[in-house]
């Protein structure tokens, strides 16, 4: 991997982190970012400042790498957040907008960034973050599955519209993975007593899974994969429950997997 260059966003902890060292290990040129920039703590890539929510961010990060690499080999799009777990009701259209903004449109704005030069190359990988929840329901965390399911769509369809191009187009899906996401969790701004009890049971839940869940680095390894395969494929599974989801989500009958989906977050059948 000696002389490619990639780009990670969301790159100051998680699994983005991990990510950009796991490249780096490997033997890429990695350049993280955050919106913060740069860190005091020593690591095995570089850091630059970037706002997936701004055009003028975005471009000018790109032009940064591309003035001191010449190239970008892989795109890993990995910025994003969730809401805490809450009844759809509960977010309002800004925060809806909001997380879309993010999630989904800062994968978009990143890869309409990146996509001309590789497109130059002819050649390049793009490698979206997304999720179980991208092809599975997420009961009361609804607009974060409708992003990842966004993603799905786009990414599918981005991969059909430059493989002739030299360029492809993955997205890894992961289950719960133990990091500080949670920490970031954006509580919804409409709240209703409705919902009060179930929003604390979830969340409850949801620690607990977090708390059991596959570390970063299991993500990680998971996007080298993709970024290095000579045939790669449009989705890769990370880790072992993520990749159980996907079997049963395809072959199990749809009552099945509903009932299992209600058992799993403890709600009333």
């Amino acid at each position: 991997m000696n002389g490619r260059t990639a780009l990670v966003t969301g790159a100051s902890s998680g699994i983005g982190k991990a990510t950009a060292e796991r490249l780096s290990t490997a033997g890429f040129k990695v350049y993280g970012t955050s919106r913060r920039g740069a860190h005091a703590d020593p690591q095995s890539f570089e850091m630059l400042s970037l706002d997936v929510t701004s055009d003028e961010s975005v471009e000018a990060a790109v032009a940064q790498v591309l003035r001191r690499e010449g190239r970008i080999d892989v795109l890993v799009n990995n910025a994003g957040f969730s809401t805490a777990p809450a009844g759809a009701e509960e977010s309002s259209m800004a925060q809806a907008r909001s997380i879309f903004e993010t999630n989904f449109f800062g994968i978009a704005r990143m890869t309409r960034a990146v996509v001309p030069h590789m497109r130059r190359q002819r050649s390049g990988r793009i490698v979206n973050i997304g999720s179980i929840f991208g092809f599975l329901p997420a009961p009361y965390m609804a607009l974060y599955a409708a992003t990842k399911h966004a993603v799905e769509g786009y990414s599918e369809s981005l991969d059909h519209e430059l493989r002739t191009m030299g360029v492809r187009v993955s997205v890894v899906e992961p289950a719960n993975t133990r990091t500080r996401f949670e920490a970031n969790l954006l509580e919804p701004d409409a709240k209703l007593d409705e919902y009060r009890d179930v929003r604390a049971a979830v969340g409850k839940r949801l620690t607990e899974l977090i708390d059991e869940a596959d570390e970063p680095a299991v993500v990680a390894e998971t996007v080298l994969k993709a970024s290095v395969a000579a045939h790669p494929k449009l989705r890769y599974t990370a880790g072992g429950r993520a990749g159980f989801l996907q079997l049963l989500r395809t072959f199990a009958p749809a009552g099945m997997v509903d009932a299992g989906i209600r058992k799993n977050l403890r709600l009333a059948a």
